[in-house]
């Protein structure tokens, strides 16, 4: 198993935020359309995460224009410039699949109250 880990240690991104389900991140990927590279941001509530090292997961969901869609990311991918948290969501499940029948008002998640280390 330590043979494993030792491989797979040179692959692992150190630069990831702390964050979980119903938290709301914008993800930018980087998209090869022939020789041409761009970025592209996908924005929206963090639904799911699987956590197993190198092939770690987690699942962005968005609705835009009255559609949802859900796009599931490896963490630790080449393709992944940057993960950023826009908003920390109180939820108290580990998988948010019930947001998926849902739609306007009740899709909204609570915000986190941050505590003040002042």
């Amino acid at each position: 198993m330590n043979l494993i880990q030792s491989v797979e240690s040179k692959y692992i991104k150190d630069d990831i935020p702390n964050f979980g389900p119903g938290d709301t991140v914008r993800v930018n990927t980087r998209i090869r359309e022939g020789k041409k590279e761009r970025t592209q941001a996908y924005e929206g509530t963090v639904i799911r995460r699987t956590k197993g090292g190198l092939s770690s997961t987690f699942t962005v969901r968005r609705v835009a224009y009255g559609e949802g869609t859900e796009r599931t990311f490896p963490l630790h991918s080449p393709n992944i410039e940057s993960i950023e948290v826009v908003r920390f969501g109180a939820v108290r499940r580990a998988k948010l699949y019930y947001l998926r029948n849902r739609t306007g008002k009740s899709v909204r998640i609570r915000e986190k109250k941050q505590s003040s280390d002042a």
